[in-house]
């Protein structure tokens, strides 16, 4: 009798050989992408003898969590190809098929693997990855660059909205020529200060040539205040309250994939509201919440170009042209980024657009397989 109904006995089978081919490929690709960063590390190391190999090492660790994020999709789809050609060789799936099962009951546990495991990473390992590279950030500056904590980081030419000025009455636009951070203090020089009325004219204009912030508070000397219909004014001190703050300027500098899912909805609210742009980390964003899509597109695409029969002749082809195919869909995804990037593309559809076209064209070749 046929049965073409839905096991769990092999949908079990199924996806726990699937997720252990994955999880084996992505051990070995983040073993060598690790391996090489190693060696660079090793290199950069020789000109700081203080560093010492576990320093090197630590750091290498550190990126680890960063590599698995953008390695995981190239997993699934070298891991998938492998266990469903591994599944066409030993007539498996021919026998799963002569029983009335169809392909789409087969990759139902696969693709559910795959999207739980995108979701596992985006959710869960992006604050780890986040945590881990800021770290190796702070290692690798302070051992292989040679900058320490007293150095401060040091900005230059800025501009910045003040996100929360309680005395402003309208928008306070600040330019700062040289601006010197060290721990949670702001040093600031060759400051303009722009404060705008409701309808976006301009009521004041501060010229200060040193300010000290601290505690939401500038301690401006040498100010110069222009305004409207009164006379320059000149004042040695003044005090000017504040939102901008260290953590402010933090963020901006921290790269987009380097923050975690969510803490980037937070930043994104304070660099919109600071004036800064937010496009690099809406994308990176949009980019997270469509991993676990990605991932079943990649175990569709891996489907679809190995789960043809042994007997049919040309396997290697077709597991050559899924590879392709896979990678193909990697750099169209890479491309939408770089246009989402440069704004001729809007986030969303540079995030989503490249793994639906790929779901949508996997499940098409799928169902040309079914009905072949």
């Amino acid at each position: 009798m046929v049965h073409s109904g839905f096991s769990f006995t092999l949908a079990r089978y199924v996806g726990r050989r699937f997720v252990m081919t994955t999880c084996l490929t992505l051990l070995a690709l983040t073993g060598l992408i690790s391996l090489f960063d190693f060696i660079d590390l090793l290199r950069r190391a020789a000109a700081h003898p203080e560093a010492g190999l576990m320093r090197v090492l630590e750091i290498t660790a550190l990126h680890v969590p960063y590599y698995v994020i953008y390695i995981l999709p190239f997993a699934i789809l070298l891991g998938g190809v492998i266990c469903f050609s591994r599944l066409a060789r030993s007539s498996e799936l021919v026998v799963t098929r002569a029983a009335g099962i169809s392909a789409w009951q087969v990759l139902t546990s696969p693709a559910l693997c795959a999207a739980l495991m995108g979701l596992a990473v985006s959710a869960g390992l992006s604050p780890l990855s986040s945590f881990s590279y800021g770290l190796a950030a702070q290692l690798d500056k302070t051992w292989l660059r040679g900058q320490h904590d007293h150095d401060g980081t040091r900005f230059s030419d800025l501009w910045i909205r003040d996100p929360g000025n309680p005395a402003a009455h309208g928008d306070v636009i600040f330019h700062i020529g040289t601006l010197q951070q060290q721990g949670r203090t702001l040093r600031g020089q060759a400051i303009t200060i722009f404060r705008l009325g409701h309808d976006m004219t301009l009521q004041q204009r501060m010229e200060v040539s040193e300010g000290l912030l601290a505690d939401g508070l500038w301690r401006l000397h040498g100010v110069l205040v222009l305004s409207d219909g009164h006379p320059p004014q000149w004042k040695n001190d003044s005090l000017f309250p504040s939102g901008i703050t260290a953590e402010t300027l933090k963020q901006r500098t921290l790269p987009a994939d380097a923050l975690s899912l969510w803490a980037l909805p937070g930043v994104i609210k304070l660099l919109r509201h600071s004036g800064f742009s937010t496009i690099p980390y809406r994308l990176h964003f949009q980019g997270l919440l469509a991993l676990p899509m990605l991932a079943v597109t990649m175990t569709l695409v891996s489907a679809g170009f190995s789960m043809r029969p042994a007997g049919r002749g040309g396997i290697m082809r077709m597991l050559g042209v899924g590879v392709t195919a896979g990678f193909a869909l990697f750099a169209v995804s890479k491309i939408a980024e770089q246009l989402g990037k440069s704004g001729a593309l809007p986030p969303f559809p540079a995030a989503w657009g490249p793994a639906g076209a790929g779901l949508c064209l996997a499940a098409a070749l799928l169902l040309h397989l079914e009905d072949g």
